[in-house]
């Protein structure tokens, strides 16, 4: 069978990774030719998952139609989130827990999409529907992927498919998913000893709103005071970025995964500020608190689009 790659969107996470190495696996139980690859190196929180699980990381790749003629898509679909040569290749197939936005094929497709915290919930449930057993390591990468999305069931697009998913992952991981999930979470949370730069381009997604460009970044971090004396740094790698680009808004979500509140940092234009401000309300000195904010699916993307639009 010809050969097809499974991938999530780009400045992957947990969920982009392993929610692609699962459905990857569970395609080919099914008879499917696939591999799953990245669109850029998994982060620290995403490295410690797989070391954990023992998985390698998937390759990296820029392009798709160099390799293949079809692809898979997992946790995205929005075409600027996507392989840059997307629109070089047939999608045969999309998992995701997001909204549907500017995406459209030549030929009828395998689509499902669900509210549900993290896309490895949906993959979950379709390895129950297909009859097909979850190995432990499986088992492993998909539960780390739904702790991450979820901030341990924290967040709130967090669902009752994602707790079943959590506890029977789990048991079949052979883990205690509190225990290793707040392991998991502190992981991801060092950024110490990386550049603002990579920071913001760590766990990135570019949106198209009402004609605009809208870049939205999020870091996790345990110390949200120690995270805002780089502000000014933060600040100026946006405006850099947003130079570049072409972005019309930069907004960083600074998330803190212990108490599940955030604060973010915003730079653009006067007028998309102001449409921010409508959405989240007054910045001040280029941010704005947000507590009990910590998902950009469902807490931020939905009210900057009402407020754009």
């Amino acid at each position: 069978m010809e050969k097809e790659l499974v991938f999530g969107h780009q400045s992957p996470d947990t969920d982009a990774i392993g929610t692609a190495i699962a459905y990857s696996y569970l395609q080919n139980q099914r008879g499917f030719n696939t591999e799953a690859v990245a669109l850029g190196k998994p982060n620290d929180e995403t490295t410690f998952a797989l070391k954990y699980f023992g998985f390698e990381a998937p390759r990296v790749i820029q392009t798709a139609a160099n390799e293949v003629e079809k692809v898979m898509l997992v946790d995205h679909n929005e075409p600027q989130q996507s392989v840059s040569d997307i629109d070089q290749v047939s999608v045969t197939h999309v998992v995701d827990h997001h909204r549907i936005m500017n995406f459209k094929t030549n030929l009828p497709l395998f689509y499902l999409a669900q509210p549900v915290g993290c896309t490895s919930t949906i993959v979950w449930k379709l390895f129950q529907h297909y009859g097909i057993e979850i190995p432990k390591n499986i088992a492993g990468i998909m539960l780390s992927a739904i702790i991450s999305d979820t901030l341990l069931l924290k967040s709130p697009t967090t669902t009752k498919d994602d707790h079943q998913a959590v506890e029977a992952l789990a048991k079949i991981a052979e883990v205690d998913y509190q225990k290793y999930g707040l392991e998991e979470l502190k992981a991801g949370t060092n950024i110490a000893d990386k550049s603002e730069q990579d920071l913001i381009n760590l766990d990135a997604k570019s949106f198209t709103l009402n004609g605009k460009n809208v870049r939205v970044a999020q870091i996790n971090v345990v110390d949200l005071p120690e995270a805002m004396e780089r502000k000014a740094e933060f600040l100026q790698a946006m405006k850099a970025e947003s130079a570049a680009n072409n972005y019309d808004l930069f907004m960083l979500l600074i998330t803190n995964v212990l108490d599940s509140d955030s604060t973010a940092l915003v730079t653009g234009s006067t007028a998309a500020v102001q449409l921010f401000e409508r959405a989240f309300g007054e910045i001040t000195d280029s941010e704005v608190s947000l507590p009990g904010v910590v998902s950009r699916k469902k807490q931020v993307v939905p009210p900057l689009t009402e407020a754009f639009n």
